[in-house]
């Protein structure tokens, strides 16, 4: 084995705890920083302190969109695989919208009327800001844009040496992962006993944290294996970090203390960070799961394509390419 080829393979082997070991560098000391604030500042908030705030707020994504999209991919000359972008966005941006349409009278809510374009879209229970929808349609598009252009062009050079050539090589994408399901199964429990007994709020179900948990780890169940090797974990960790900046930024200094939206105590865990106006404890693991989904259902969409094999046999196997790899 030459040395770039082991070098590769240690990166891929160790890449998934390397971005463990650093959102724990970052998250336990700010943990443990927060947790000293024990009686929270509060803002003296003037009628309509905001306008079109929330509209405004989106450009965090926007920007980004058009800058990478219309800048630095045609000055690269960076190449995107598309196909594979859109299926990706074509899956995802559906189920977040998803989760607003099914759910949001249930988890959410939008005080703050005046930081909308007041323009109501369609939900159960009742209608929610047009920005609702555009918030995930760019979002999902910004995660990936970035995570592709990382991937394709600023650390290329970590990406998979063959990458067509391994895409062929593997019998099925569908490949159990029993540790992300036990992780999800643990991580869900251990949130309902938490509010069952030691949160302030314990009416309810932590409906929105076990819907995150669902979200981000059954793709990482069901395709993890496959999309371990494949995934450019230094672009995904520096995807991971910026948008977890921006989504920090965006809810614990403007959309919760303003009340662009807020969310619901009895589909909550009941963990709020009080030094950031009450922010629910799920809204900051609610980008690690849409990352975290993002990265591995593009990968797996892409090692598909790049297998040019039909979506049955590449996602399933065929009898003949299973003996194949067995033998």
């Amino acid at each position: 084995m030459s040395r770039l080829t082991s070098h590769y393979a240690r990166g891929v082997r160790l890449g998934p705890w390397i971005v463990l070991a650093m959102l724990a560098m970052v998250a336990v000391p700010t943990t443990i920083t927060l947790n000293t604030v024990r009686t929270p500042a509060k803002l003296q908030i003037a009628a309509n302190p905001t306008p079109y705030g929330y509209t405004w707020s989106l450009l965090l994504f926007i920007v980004p969109i058009v800058v990478i999209a219309f800048w630095l991919v045609p000055q690269e000359q960076v190449k995107i695989p598309k196909k594979a972008f859109w299926w990706t966005i074509g899956i995802l941006v559906p189920l977040g919208c998803g989760l607003d349409f099914f759910f949001a009278a249930r988890f959410f809510d939008f005080p703050n009327g005046d930081a909308t374009l007041k323009i109501g879209a369609p939900a159960l229970g009742k209608p929610v800001p047009i920005e609702e929808y555009i918030f995930y349609l760019t979002g999902f598009i910004a995660v990936l844009l970035i995570y592709v252009w990382l991937d394709e062009f600023w650390l290329a050079a970590y990406n998979v040496p063959d990458y067509r050539g391994e895409s062929k090589m593997i019998p099925r994408l569908l490949q159990f992962h029993p540790s992300s399901a036990i992780v999800g199964a643990l991580l869900i429990v251990a949130a309902v006993v938490y509010k069952k007994m030691f949160s302030p709020t314990p009416e309810g179900f932590p409906g929105y944290f076990a819907l995150l948990v669902f979200g981000g780890l059954v793709p990482a169940a069901s395709f993890f294996p496959t999309a371990r090797r494949f995934i450019n974990w230094r672009a995904f960790n520096l995807t991971f970090f910026f948008i977890l900046l921006v989504s920090l930024l965006w809810e614990a200094t403007l959309a919760v203390p303003y009340g662009w939206w807020a969310f619901q105590p009895k589909q909550m865990i009941g963990v709020s960070i009080g030094a950031w106006a009450g922010l629910p404890i799920e809204e900051v693991f609610v980008w690690v799961a849409v990352t975290y989904a993002t990265v591995i259902v593009f990968e797996v969409v892409k090692i598909w394509q790049a297998s040019e094999r039909p979506a049955k046999d590449a996602f399933l196997g065929s009898k003949k390419k299973s003996a194949a790899h067995a033998a």
